[in-house]
């Protein structure tokens, strides 16, 4: 048994009862494999409840977590009752440490959701997820009571009952257990009809001892084919609510973090408590073999740690390395992930193992080529062509956008258009060297035409359009290995075996979006490997493990932010960058980064979505002079920004939120005009004391619109409350509202604005505006006063 702790767990099952109301046939808590079930109590006691929050309050502290979320299940969680419901969403709120958020949901068939519920549910702030598989005749499917009565208008009704406005806010969203039988097209047409916030499609658990049906007359891939139709419709209909399997395969395409534990190589950070008080692992396991998930470990005897540490759990927290060697060699693998752990189980004559692809191998397969050829695409082109960025917002997304905000799909579209603009960029740069068809082009362009997500996923790395932004700038001394490099690391992603020369200087191989090795100078060759890699170096010494890997952490909600440390390009920014960070820097980088995510859902969530579909990585920089905070935003490098660490998480959220504005603005500034580019004047922005160019104003202001949300939200929550960080906000609020609402005054008085910067400039005055209404005390506009004078001279 190991005795690290390879990743803290922040996702909790406690079931609630261990009993159903409905008899579904396809439910792998009674009907698979796993009969545990008949043994444990049917409610769980409050002294288990209460110990469970303690173990889990420790497990926050310890690792400093922002956040848990806990999900109340079942069986079906609602008959243990309004008073155990209550109860147990008081303990865990109790047991957790300051500055920890609980996220607490239920999971729910829906037929015994009353208005009893739902105001429970309010006042503990508990949302509700559904199971709901369709229209009537396909819920009906399986969905039935144990005389087989349909459970469909009980559904119904429960739906119903959360979209009513009291109760909206309530709602996660269905779940709907896909059956190839059911019409895609019905389903999803019933699904869609009722407006939910969210859709999980869940493939039928199975095994390759209890395979999944496949009907003959539906082909080869049924489920791939009912997806990718479900697909269609939700892309034709504008993604009317959040799906999680599309979204994760998009995300992984993109060289991203997936958002469910069924897809990519994200580990797992979930574990199950039963009635009876024993840890258990994903429930899904149940499907495999009677006693998969068991643990042998309980909620008195066993911390979270020592959960932690529980081979079950590691195994599925190893990523590549815990596939199959048929897995490791997929060309989908880093979109896949080899699929839902418990699916890959088969028994081998008793030496039962998962150590196999997926049940649904071939589908998945299907499914995410079938994702990526629907991905807007830009082919390696030779030289820069016709403008491919055109008609790539909408006229609703870029007033979204002029508003401040973003959606994930607007943020998502930004990104595209900027990933086009890369691949036309870095076509231009290497048409410029006059090197006709190299190696590592000829390769990249090969690697285009048959593994495209790993090109678009290097592509993707914010740093890769720095080398050829360089290069169009003159500067030929940066010379032509970055690219040499970014065929390497596309090559290795591909895992193909092809090979492809980098000149190696400094002693640092750096494999963009992968990380580096130490080697001799001069010129290695990189293999990509169906398990990895292989470089020669000059010297004739091979390597095949990365001494310094790029790091990654994981935020709540399934989120993955790069700390890059390791490219020698990260230093686009203004100020000088960190060196590789060390295991302490990490873990304090880790934990605030943590932290900063949680108040950004709190204190600007009209932003955090954006931010979360947009923001990739964050590049470590030197600390600035004491009292300092510096950061930094590159306009050749969307998707990343610089920070030095400041000394709070508060400051720290106020400092990503500020710098991804310029990333945004950046971006929407690559796709059109907004003021007249031959406009030579300068502009006094109310906070700086130098006159700047109208992009420099534009910039300001549009980055301080966050900051005003931010400070104005904080003072909000410190309504008529006394002490030093309550005046502070109010101080703040009172100084950035006006110098953004005169900056976007300034804008509009320049004259030098386009029609559609005059209509962007309209969209920042109308969220500027209400905040000035906010009222505040005489003391915080006299300090802010103060502070005008001061920084004017006055």
């Amino acid at each position: 048994m190991t005795t690290s702790i390879p990743l803290p767990l922040t996702q909790f099952v406690v079931k609630m009862h261990s009993r159903c109301d409905l008899a579904c046939d396809h439910c792998y808590v009674y009907e698979h494999a796993d009969s545990s079930w008949r043994s444990r109590p049917k409610v769980i006691a409050d002294g288990i409840l209460a110990k469970a929050a303690e173990r889990i309050g420790e497990h926050a502290a310890v690792h400093r977590l922002p956040a848990v979320r806990v999900v109340l299940h079942g069986g079906e969680p609602l008959l243990a009752g309004p008073d155990r419901l209550r109860r147990a969403a008081e303990a865990l709120r109790a047991a957790l440490p300051a500055g920890c958020s609980l996220d607490l949901r239920i999971h729910t068939n829906g037929v015994l959701l009353s208005r009893e519920f739902c105001a429970l549910f309010a006042e503990s702030d508990i949302k509700v997820g559904i199971s709901l598989d369709g229209d009537k005749a396909a819920n009906d499917r399986h969905r039935r009571f144990a005389d087989g009565r349909s459970s469909h208008p009980q559904v119904l009704r429960a739906v119903a009952l959360l979209n009513e406005p009291e109760y909206r806010h309530l709602f996660a969203g269905l779940l709907c257990t896909m059956d190839v039988d059911n019409d895609p097209v019905a389903v999803y047409r019933a699904l869609a009809e009722l407006r939910p916030p969210a859709v999980d499609f869940l493939l039928p658990h199975a095994t390759w001892d209890e395979p999944p049906k496949r009907p003959a007359a539906l082909g080869a891939t049924p489920y791939a084919d009912w997806l990718l139709t479900v697909h269609r419709l939700w892309e034709t209909d504008g993604r009317p609510f959040a799906v999680r399997t599309f979204e994760s395969v998009h995300r992984t395409l993109r060289g991203l973090s997936s958002l469910t534990e069924s897809l990519g190589l994200e580990p797992s950070d979930l574990a199950v408590l039963e009635t009876d008080g024993t840890f258990e692992q994903a429930d899904s396991l149940k499907t495999a073999y009677d006693g998969a998930p068991a643990t042998g470990m309980n909620v008195f005897a066993h911390s979270i740690d020592d959960l932690a540490r529980h081979p079950g759990i590691v195994a599925r927290q190893s990523g590549l390395a815990g596939l199959s060697e048929a897995c490791r060699a997929c060309s989908v693998v880093r979109s896949c992930g080899g699929g839902l752990y418990a699916h890959r189980y088969r028994s081998d004559d008793g030496a039962g193992s998962f150590d196999h692809p997926s049940v649904y191998c071939g589908d998945l397969m299907t499914f995410v080529n079938g994702l990526a050829g629907s991905a807007a695409s830009v082919t390696v082109p030779a030289q820069a062509g016709a403008d491919p960025l055109s008609g790539t917002l909408t006229p609703a997304q870029l007033d979204e956008l002029a508003a401040g905000y973003g959606s994930a799909d607007t943020i998502a579209a930004l990104g595209r258009s900027q990933l086009a603009l890369t691949r036309a960029m870095l076509a231009a740069a290497w048409d410029a060297s006059g090197q006709g068809r190299a190696e590592a082009w000829a390769l990249l362009a090969e690697l285009d035409a048959a593994a495209p997500a790993a090109v678009d996923a290097v592509f993707a790395h914010p740093y890769a359009r720095a080398w050829a932004a360089r290069r169009l700038a003159g500067d030929l001394p940066v010379g032509l290995g970055p690219l040499a490099a970014l065929a390497a690391a596309a090559a290795v992603r591909a895992g193909r075996g092809d090979a492809v020369a980098v000149p190696v200087r400094g002693g640092w191989l750096h494999l963009p979006t992968l990380g580096r090795i130490a080697m001799p100078d001069g010129e290695a060759v990189v293999t990509g490997r169906a398990d990895g890699f292989e470089v020669r170096a000059a010297d004739g010494s091979v390597h095949t493990v990365l001494d310094e890997p790029l790091r990654r952490v994981r935020l709540a909600g399934g989120w993955t932010v790069v700390l890059e440390d390791t490219d020698p390009l990260r230093d686009s920014h203004d100020h000088p960058v960190a060196d590789r960070l060390s295991n302490g820097e990490l873990l304090n980088w880790t934990g605030a980064l943590r932290e900063a995510w949680e108040l950004l859902g709190r204190d600007l969530p009209g932003y955090a979505d954006g931010i979360r579909a947009g923001l990739s990585t964050v590049t470590p920089l030197r600390p600035g002079p004491a009292g300092r905070d510096i950061s930094s935003a590159a306009r050749q490098a969307y998707g990343a920004v610089g920070i030095a660490r400041p000394a709070t998480a508060p400051t720290l959220a106020l400092l990503l939120a500020h710098e991804f504005q310029h990333v945004k603005l950046g971006a929407v500034l690559d796709l059109t005009d907004l003021y007249d580019r031959t406009d030579t004047t300068l502009y006094f922005a109310p906070w700086r004391p130098d006159p700047r160019p109208l992009e420099g104003l534009l910039q300001g202001t549009y980055a301080h619109l966050a900051v005003t949300e931010y400070w104005g939200t904080r003072t909000l929550a410190y309504d008529g409350l006394p002490g030093g960080a309550a005046d502070r906000a109010r101080e703040q609020f009172a100084l950035w509202r006006r110098y953004t609402a005169e900056a976007v005054e300034r804008l509009s008085a320049s004259g030098a604005l386009t029609g559609t910067g005059v209509r962007f400039a309209d969209g920042m005055r109308a969220t500027v505006t209400p905040w000035l209404a906010v009222p505040l005390p005489a003391a915080a506009e006299q300090a802010a006063d103060r502070v005008r004078r001061e920084r004017a001279g006055v």
